[in-house]
């Protein structure tokens, strides 16, 4: 689905945080180069990068990635689009409404895809050095060093040191975002610098080894210097740049329109095997539109060149314009292998009555996805059961086998009906209506049983007369399909007796909301997930559920909290598919979210002039990682008046 600006500020950390600490890019024995064995006989490594389970796909001398074209040529504006606005470029900053792609301007010890995503695009489990020269650890991980390059510069020409990576994680976890600060000073003992160009952690005793090596190989880092010179904070909004030596920078702007993103004139890395064949653009500009018809309208007449679509409606309906009936602009449909993000109507746990599980299941009967489906998605959109849809970890019917052993391991806080009540599945209704009348009498029976009933004046009231009152936080500029799903399940929340307020808020005010956790529904996402790293906690954990903005449930579950870590102790990957197993099923018991449909493809338009590989990876369309521009169909195209 469409991925707009306020929406992406829901989710604030690139994959080199959240899915870092999740394991995306962890540890495995048997890489690189054994070297030197310790006077405690720990053998060390030292490695071109870093992988969990199995050896790294690419080798120490590899050329460029395997889906890149390395002869991709260079040059020409890639332009898109984004609704909402935006007051500043400190992308890490808690308060304001910063640029949501402000983060490219920095990179990191590992490989990344800095507008988002993990590189490369074509494995879940690999990352390659990309300021590091070497990465080096023991075999037990208790510590990692990272040898890293001599030539690094950032974007003013000044060397990158050591110094400026330790510089970076203190900052993180002095100004930086809660739940991550706390994740990171809970794991990482210290930093020390050995000397300007080798940096080593030291992580803490007594605790999984999983995503650590990843997590500090996955950290911005950024200019000491600048930000002495400057004074500037990481928790401040600001309209400055963060100093980072990234391939691009931000350029022309203007608040609230657009911004552009160009080629940094200092950038080091342009030749570096990670990537050849990447950042082709020599600029990337992005427009601002206040809705979402104003936004589609624009890219109908050239005015943005690449749209990724979120609309069903729009999908169905509205791509029959002059450009794409003369040829201008193509649409596809790109096969997607990750699972899908868990979207959906979510409810706050830290706010009653939604703190009781059988309160959540009762109201979730309230959305209706068959209607939803019929009436506003044109049956474009499936049905999605699990956390993990149509992955290989996806829980069905009894816990069996190895998982199966797996809760019985984990004692009392495993509820009875985990081994006698098959896994968690959406409740059908019927089409005809969006009010189930069905689903409502199971409902209202549900919620009678936890003290609230229907009073003479058709109230949902508990036992002292209160009605049911509840805040759902929606954002103004949302597409009209969005909106319309919301109004239909709070209409049907009414016809229960439910009071719901659900006025739109404009996108600053829902993002400090949001932050706030000031709500009791949000229609938003929930991060899906495929390996097994700390960053579970900052999703589901209890931990962090009051501050984490990658948990919009506030979730806290003793049982679920018992699956991540006894997760983190999986020694192998059919051990941690078990545990991951078993993390669906507990999350779909929980009930914190009625799922939505999704679609299991990207939706692309484009304008013909961008150009791809025939064959992409299956983790991201990577339309400004590894596309291109033809100047030749560039050029047509501005002379037949399709763009402007």
């Amino acid at each position: 689905m469409a991925k707009h600006a306020e929406e992406k500020k829901f989710l604030e950390f690139s994959r080199r945080h959240v899915l870092g600490l999740m394991g995306s890019s962890a540890a495995a024995i048997g890489l690189g180069l054994p070297g030197r064995v310790y006077a405690d006989d720990d053998e060390m490594i030292r490695s071109h990068g870093y992988s969990f389970f199995g050896d790294l796909k690419y080798p120490a001398d590899y050329p460029h990635f395997d889906y890149v074209n390395p002869n991709a040529p260079k040059g020409g504006q890639i332009v898109l689009s984004a609704r909402g606005t935006f007051d500043g470029f400190n992308r890490w900053a808690w308060r304001g409404n910063p640029q949501t792609d402000a983060s490219v301007v920095a990179e990191s010890m590992f490989a990344e895809m800095p507008w988002g995503g993990g590189a490369p695009a074509d494995s879940l489990t690999d990352s390659y050095n990309l300021i590091a020269r070497e990465v080096e650890y023991p075999k037990s991980k208790r510590w990692c060093v990272f040898h890293m390059r001599d030539d690094v510069v950032f974007r003013d020409g000044s060397p990158l040191r050591a110094q400026d990576a330790a510089f970076t994680h203190n900052l993180f976890l002095e100004q930086g975002i809660r739940s991550f600060a706390r994740s990171v000073s809970q794991r990482i003992e210290g930093v020390e610098v050995i000397d300007d160009h080798t940096l080593k952690y030291t992580f803490v005793d007594g605790i999984s080894r999983r995503s650590l090596i990843s997590q500090v190989g996955g950290t911005p880092i950024l200019s000491e210097a600048w930000y002495k010179e400057t004074g500037e904070r990481l928790d401040e909004p600001s309209v400055m740049s963060p100093m980072g030596s990234g391939p691009y920078q931000v350029g022309d702007y203007e608040f609230n329109r657009y911004v552009v993103y160009e080629r940094n004139p200092n950038y080091w890395g342009w030749d570096h095997p990670a990537n050849v064949g990447r950042f082709n653009f020599d600029s990337v500009r992005i427009e601002y539109f206040a809705d979402a018809t104003a936004e589609f309208e624009a890219f109908k007449t050239g005015i943005y060149t690449f749209r990724s679509e979120g609309s069903t409606k729009r999908w169905a309906t509205g791509y029959d314009f002059p450009a794409i009936e003369k040829g201008h602009a193509v649409r596809q449909e790109i096969p997607n292998g990750n699972a899908p993000s868990n979207s959906g109507m979510i409810f706050n746990t830290l706010r009653a009555p939604l703190d009781n599980r059988n309160v959540r299941q009762a109201l979730s009967l309230a959305f209706n996805f068959e209607w939803t489906k019929e009436s506003l998605q044109f049956n474009l959109t499936t049905q999605r059961n699990s956390f993990v849809e149509n992955q290989d970890w996806m829980a069905d019917g009894l816990p069996e086998g190895k998982e199966l052993e797996f809760f019985k391991a984990l004692g009392d806080v495993v509820p009875e009906e985990i081994y006698t009540e098959p896994a968690v599945m959406p409740h059908s209704s019927r089409s005809s209506n969006p009010i189930d009348r069905r689903n409502k009498r199971t409902a209202l029976k549900l919620l009678e049983a936890e003290g609230w009933s229907v009073n003479d004046e058709g109230k949902m009231v508990d036992a002292d007369g209160n009605q049911m009152s509840l805040d759902f936080l929606v954002i103004s500029s949302w597409d009209d399909t969005r909106k319309a799903m919301i109004e239909t399940y709070n209409n049907t929340l009414r016809d229960w007796g439910i009071e719901v307020n659900d006025n739109a808020v404009d996108a600053a005010q829902g993002q400090q909301r949001f932050l706030d956790k000031d709500y009791d529904m949000i229609n938003t996402r929930i991060l899906s997930f495929s390996t097994v790293g700390t960053g579970l906690k900052q999703l589901f954990g209890a931990e962090t559920a009051e501050v984490s903005s990658y948990n919009p449930s506030a979730l806290r579950s003793p049982m679920v909290d018992a699956i991540v870590d006894a997760a983190l102790e999986a020694n192998s990957r059919e051990e941690e598919i078990t545990a991951l197993t078993a993390l669906d099923r507990a999350l779909r018991y929980e009930r914190v979210i009625a799922h939505a449909g999704y679609v299991p493809a990207y939706w692309v338009a484009y304008y013909d002039m961008l150009e791809r590989p025939e064959k992409l990876p299956p983790y991201a369309v990577g339309v400004l990682d590894f596309w291109w521009m033809n100047q030749d169909k560039y050029e047509a195209l501005k002379a037949s008046g399709a763009l402007r």
